[in-house]
């Protein structure tokens, strides 16, 4: 079994996310249930399967319309291939469609190829090439 040891920046993360009504954080808990979580694991010991980062973004772009971005796409490794990454991406795009957003967006590593691939399957398409300044 693996465990994960949340540290205070992760546990400042968490509280920053869930106090910002344009984030929300997705968990896939063993039981299959998609729930809106801040917690890796709760004291029941329910299993973190996967987990992703939803921002909305209000802007200019597409007539004013909010954009969806999708970050941290985490799936357990013993986990991959069964599925859960597609629900949990799935469940995202079902969030932005509720929240009236235009398009969801997200970044992937250029090595990540299998990643890529991935998200192809899923109907996203490479758009732009991005740019990082590490502060």
């Amino acid at each position: 079994m693996i465990f994960l040891v949340v540290d205070a920046a992760y546990e400042r993360a968490f509280a920053a996310i869930d106090s910002d009504s344009r984030n929300e954080m997705l968990v896939l808990v063993l039981v299959l249930v998609l729930v809106l979580a801040l917690a890796l694991a709760d004291e029941t010991g329910t299993t973190v399967l996967g987990c992703l980062q939803a921002t909305y973004i209000p802007g200019l772009g597409k007539h004013g319309a909010e954009r969806a971005l999708i970050e941290a796409v985490r799936v357990r490794a013993d986990r991959r291939g069964a599925g859960l990454g597609r629900e949990l991406i799935k469940r995202a795009v079902e969030r932005a469609r509720e929240r009236g957003c235009a398009l969801v967006q997200l970044t992937s590593n250029k090595r990540r190829t299998e990643a890529h691939r991935f998200y192809a399957s899923l109907g996203f398409e490479r758009s732009h090439d991005g740019f990082k300044l590490a502060l």
